[in-house]
């Protein structure tokens, strides 16, 4: 497996973007996670072949609008996407390639699953249709803090739906693991992470629990019914599972996410590299020629859009300044940095000549370092990486 390389000046330039890169939203569950803001909806009663084919007639018009380049990764999230039938994931995959035919050889191809939700017939349908990497949304290894978070799933799930996959032909596996739960404890965390590796999978994403908006914990968590742990404890668990990965010989290529060499994740280092990618679904993000654009989210109005047109809830163009920032906060997520030579490609600038104030104020602060290539998040800057990020938002674009 090789990384994806950034595209060049000339990819971008002229209008003319070739995305390499597919994002698309299947935003069905089987039921609705007590941490979740995602665009996703109860599976009961929905209309789920009619919105294949909304997608699919998403698919014919942006390839129209915007001719793809050789698709080099391509990313199913959710929702659950692994709760499509196996005749409704068939269709899907058919009308994936035949919109995004030009593959490179080695594409990452890979889609978000749920454990409890993959038998050997799915998982087969989907190697057959050119998936080759699924991504397990496990998040703890404890049945009572998986019930206490609203997962339908137990561990015997997560053995069961691993098994099946190798059956069916995958490698490239990775599971999801949360730190930071309502009544976890550092002790629980380990024992995840144990568990997790001793399955030796090539890659991990262990992400800390955010309270969002409009889900049940931010109600909980305003009526002070949330047993979260403390800020310690938090900082203790990420301490933990650094040190056990890195012990364990994985490469931490970014905040959240670690893997044997050469198996991060392409897809997502697409979005760090800020990267021209589609983005088809509802309620799905795009980003292709500096402009962004967000679809219409409810299942039913995107359908129905996608019969008049693309289905756009909003679009706009992304200012040079704007984009300057994302460059800045989304790649210095990346443990190896962001790259003077990267930057210049796409803004025919140095690093230095736009963010020198910020970028001073932190290697002051000793949060940020210097590299051959560019600049990085520092040991000490990995465990407050958001202030180092808004040091950039809105440096240069709330000085216009």
């Amino acid at each position: 497996m090789t990384a994806l390389q950034p595209q060049t000046a000339s990819d971008r330039s002229q209008g003319t973007p070739k995305p390499q890169a597919v994002y698309l939203h299947i935003p069905f569950c089987t039921n609705k996670c007590f941490y979740c803001d995602f665009n996703s909806y109860v599976l009961k009663n929905q209309p789920v072949m009619e919105y294949l084919q909304g997608l699919e007639r998403e698919m014919e018009r942006t390839v129209k609008e915007v001719p793809p380049g050789v698709i080099r990764s391509i990313f199913v999230g959710g929702g659950t996407p692994t709760v499509l039938k196996p005749d409704e994931m068939a269709y899907f995959l058919k009308t994936v390639r035949t919109y995004f035919p030009d593959w490179a050889e080695d594409i990452e191809f890979s889609m978000e699953a749920n454990p409890g939700t993959t038998d050997l017939e799915k998982l087969s349908v989907m190697r057959e249709g050119g998936v080759n990497r699924v991504s397990f949304g496990v998040q703890s290894f404890q049945n009572e803090l998986l019930q206490g978070i609203g997962r339908i799933h137990d561990t015997d799930d997560v053995y069961q739906s691993l098994e099946n996959a190798r059956k069916a032909g995958f490698e490239n596996l990775s599971i999801d693991l949360m730190f930071g739960l309502p009544n976890q404890t550092v002790d629980m965390l380990a024992e995840s992470v144990d568990k997790a590796l001793a399955l030796d999978l090539p890659h991990y994403s262990i992400y800390s629990l955010k309270v969002e908006e409009n889900t049940l914990f931010h109600t909980m968590y305003k009526k002070n019914q949330l047993p979260l742990p403390s800020e310690d404890e938090e900082l203790k668990m990420y301490l933990l599972l650094m040190e056990r990965m890195k012990k364990a010989g994985y490469v931490q290529y970014e905040i959240s996410n670690f893997a044997k060499p050469g198996y991060h994740s392409r897809h997502n280092m697409a979005y760090w590299l800020n990267e021209d990618y589609y983005g088809l679904g509802a309620g799905a993000h795009g980003y292709v020629g500096r402009r962004r654009h967000m679809n219409i989210k409810g299942v039913n109005p995107y359908t129905e859009a996608t019969k008049e047109g693309l289905p756009r809830l909003e679009s706009f163009e992304v200012s040079r300044e704007e984009a300057m920032e994302d460059f800045m906060m989304v790649g210095l997520r990346v443990l190896s940095g962001v790259s003077n030579r990267h930057f210049e490609e796409q803004f025919g600038v140095r690093i230095e000549d736009v963010f020198a104030e910020p970028l001073h104020k932190m290697l002051d602060a000793g949060l940020l370092e210097p590299t051959d290539a560019g600049y990085r998040l520092s040991e000490k800057g990995l465990l407050f990486g958001n202030d180092v990020f808004g040091e950039f938002i809105g440096y240069l674009t709330v000085k216009e």
